[in-house]
């Protein structure tokens, strides 16, 4: 494909801005690539562990030895890998109705969560066996100006007893900085030394393998995310995880299957060498994400729009966000995503009403696997400053590809 020369000199003056980020993200990698690798050393990982299981999945090694390399390789003392978790609101999910009870607080401490959870917190109405049909009820606190995290409000809240203080890392459909793990850290210090019996979970969709730490180093009690995300490589078609403290993750093995059976079953079909390959390529394929969104970055904010994160700015998650302005601008954006794709790349993407999201959404995704955010995706939601929120790419150079055919289009506007 031509690109006009106007792009062919934007592309050339972001990738020698992006030269910072990309060594960042480079460093980043060696460091979780041998984290994983030494998990899957260390726990022996043989070829029978690659098989699976059917029926009630008994006795499946391959099923418990993942288990323990996420654990490893997350820092965490337990985890939960399993194919039947088939989104990350699912893995949210679980961990929410794992730990809170009737009559227990769930505190927001980064405002309302991703839109998916409304309904599972029952903050809009319509979503039959909500948090808030059985009980629990619900605050949050809100970021102070420019993102900053509130401490002072938290510690009010916490002080007059919750039960669970709820982090989300990625900044979802927010216009706000993404957390560090080192914050959640802070948050969770600040947490326990009120309370320690308040469990602290954190959302960490997106955010796997993109800094040095996860937020389980920083001794938070839970986290979850999706495979079709960040810790499947690409590779993974389906599954969640939960990872963090034992007493955690036994709960939520227990709400996964049913009380008195918990992980001893659960069938991982022929889901298991995917599992492993994904999560063995993770860090890389983060590494791929991270560069496409650190070129996308400083090629938009050279023709112009606000961005988040900056080039050379922090990295906690995979998102790219851009600043739109109009509806024609985010329609444009996801209109040139879409064409980048490798799978239905001819699709125009169009805003609908998307089941869980407040606002019609716009969503560009050509991927392999349905719904892979790893892959290369955009999508946002049709409100005012009409943010699109890029995310993914499985290579480098096809995510660049990708970037350059969203620029096109914002540059017929």
């Amino acid at each position: 494909m031509e690109y006009t020369e106007q792009l062919l000199s934007l592309r050339d003056k972001a990738m020698k801005r992006a030269a910072v980020g990309f060594a960042e993200a480079e460093r980043i990698a060696f460091i979780t690539a041998e984290r994983v690798l030494n998990a899957f050393q260390a726990e022996r990982v043989r070829a029978g562990y690659l098989q699976g299981s059917t029926g009630y999945g008994y006795d499946d090694q391959g099923r418990d030895a993942l288990d323990r390399v996420y654990a490893r390789a997350l820092e965490a003392e337990d985890a939960l890998v399993r194919p039947h978790i088939i989104s990350g609101t699912h893995a949210l999910t679980i961990g929410l109705f794992a730990i809170l009870r009737p009559g227990d607080i769930m505190l927001s401490v980064t405002g309302k969560p991703y839109d998916t959870l409304d309904n599972v917190i029952g903050i809009q109405p319509g979503g039959d066996g909500s948090l808030m049909d059985f009980g629990v009820k619900y605050d949050q606190v809100d970021f102070l100006s420019g993102g900053k995290i509130d401490f002072d409000g938290i510690a009010a809240k916490v002080r007059l007893g919750v039960r669970m203080v709820y982090i989300q890392k990625s900044k979802g459909y927010q216009d706000r900085p993404t957390l560090s793990a080192e914050q959640i850290g802070e948050i969770c210090r600040l947490v326990k030394k009120i309370d320690p019996n308040v469990c602290v979970m954190v959302d960490n969709c997106y955010g796997e393998f993109t800094e040095e730490h996860e937020p389980t180093y920083y001794g938070v009690d839970l986290m979850a995310g999706s495979l079709i995300k960040n810790p499947g490589g690409g590779i993974a078609k389906i599954g969640g995880y939960l990872a963090g403290k034992a007493w955690a993750i036994e709960k939520c093995a227990q709400r996964t299957t049913m009380p008195g059976v918990g992980r001893e079953s659960g069938a991982t079909l022929n889901t298991l060498q995917d599992f492993y390959q994904g999560f063995f390529l993770a860090p890389h394929t983060v590494l791929q994400a991270k560069k496409v969104a650190i070129f996308a970055s400083a090629l938009f904010e050279e023709m112009g729009y606000r961005v988040d994160p900056l080039c050379d700015g922090f990295r906690g998650d995979i998102i790219q966000t851009v600043v739109c302005g109009r509806p024609e601008g985010l329609i444009a954006f996801c209109k040139g995503i879409q064409a980048g794709a490798p799978v239905d790349s001819y699709v125009t993407p169009e805003p609908w009403a998307m089941p869980g999201y407040t606002d019609p959404v716009i969503m560009a995704a050509g991927s392999f696997v349905g719904g892979a955010s790893i892959e290369l995706s955009a999508d946002g939601p049709m409100r005012d400053p009409y943010i699109a929120f890029f995310q993914g790419g499985l290579t480098f150079e096809t995510g660049i590809i990708g970037i350059l055919r969203a620029a096109e289009e914002m540059l017929k506007l």
